[in-house]
């Protein structure tokens, strides 16, 4: 069942408790290393996988692990997002990995139909996605060789299911400088912001506009594909004519420039400040999601300055994960629960391959480590 569509960024969900799944980097077009007993397994066949534990999801039991919802049925799931490298980067070198257009069918096919699970009313869940740094890059140009040497189809796909453009974006139509995922929505009393790449100085103009739509107190979620430390490679060349280019190896998929220094070396200390100064102006940013990096983590973000305490979550690869990619029963997605009444948050590691070899759909899911937060206004 193909969980697309859904109601204008006011519309606001009723129900008082929210459960929602999130997960990253599922990068189609290349192959795990070890899998269930097989090597060298495609990212077809894990992520197909995948989806099928998610699609099981409502009958498990929540961990007694003093959490919200603590030792109840999952039950009903309100929206899943993807937070990017649907597709990975269609390089040459060491191997030719496939097109991004092959990599989006896969997900489509693989993932999307696949996928069945429903909210409290019945409907078929949101699946929402955002892009990461390959599918851009597959888009843009990168300062590896590709072949072809661009290729915008995962980009396209992720924003006409994202934006519902009355024109829907083709291959050869999209354009990344004018073509941002941008979407609010508000679940159970809660601002979701769904955004590319990271909150660029273009991505917080556009919150900001957001946010002067809610009240100060409402609490409000940030979905992306890079932590806050950002990299410097992702951000845009400051050298020359600001190009994608196989020398300075800037990747160009942030538009703010990495002005403290030349090389993707150099540390990000003045866009992070700028982040961070424009969290510490909105305290009612409760938590910040976000792939790139691949392993479950439940940390603060305390800015380069220290003078901070964001709730960040950092999910996992099924294909890139950096302790489950030698270790499968690491695995991971998170499970989230909140509830804006209660003003609490309780975000669950969920293991969904922690048999190994001996897996598979039947086997129920584990739990692992999990972070309870307030949703109140921070403190700094």
């Amino acid at each position: 069942m193909v969980a697309v569509g859904w109601a204008s960024s006011a519309a606001l969900l009723s129900a008082a408790s929210v459960t929602f799944v999130f997960t990253s980097d599922l990068h189609y077009g290349i192959h795990r290393g070890y899998f269930r007993g097989d090597a060298n397994v495609e990212a077809r066949v894990v992520n197909a996988a995948l989806v099928r534990k998610l699609n099981a999801l409502p009958s498990a039991r929540l961990p007694n692990d003093g959490g919200w919802r603590a030792d109840e049925k999952v039950g009903a799931i309100d929206f899943v997002i993807v937070t990017g490298d649907i597709a990975n980067r269609q390089e040459l070198h060491p191997l030719r990995i496939q097109p991004a257009a092959l990599s989006w069918q896969q997900f489509e096919s693989g993932f999307v139909a696949e996928f069945a699970l429903k909210n409290a009313r019945g409907e078929p869940a949101p699946l929402l996605v955002v892009p990461g740094n390959h599918d851009v890059s597959n888009a843009i140009g990168s300062p590896n060789k590709m072949v072809p040497a661009t290729d915008a189809s995962a980009m396209a796909g992720i924003y006409n299911r994202m934006m519902r453009p009355a024109i829907p974006r083709t291959s050869g139509s999209y354009r990344y400088e004018t073509d941002k995922i941008q979407v609010a929505r508000q679940f159970g009393g809660a601002l979701c912001l769904f955004i590319t790449m990271w909150p660029d100085r273009g991505a917080r103009a556009w919150i900001e506009g957001e946010l002067r739509k809610v009240p100060a107190t409402m609490p409000v979620f940030i979905f992306c594909h890079d932590q806050p430390d950002i990299e410097a490679k992702h951000l845009t060349n400051p050298n020359g004519r600001h190009e994608v280019n196989s020398h300075d190896k800037f990747e160009n998929v942030v538009a703010d420039v990495c002005v403290d220094g030349p090389t993707i070396e150099a540390p990000t200390t003045t866009v992070q400040r700028e982040l961070a100064d424009f969290l510490k102006s909105h305290r009612n940013i409760a938590g910040y999601f976000h792939g790139n990096s691949n392993w479950n983590e439940f940390y603060t973000w305390k800015g380069p300055d220290r003078d901070l305490a964001l709730a960040v979550f950092r999910a996992d690869s099924p294909i890139k994960g950096k302790e489950s990619g030698t270790d499968e029963t690491k695995l991971s997605f998170q499970l989230v629960t909140y509830d804006t009444t209660a003003q609490t948050l309780t975000a669950r590691e969920c293991r969904w391959n922690a048999k190994g070899k001996q897996d598979g759909d039947a086997v129920p899911v584990a739990w692992g480590t999990s972070r309870t937060i307030s949703l109140a206004p921070r403190a700094k």
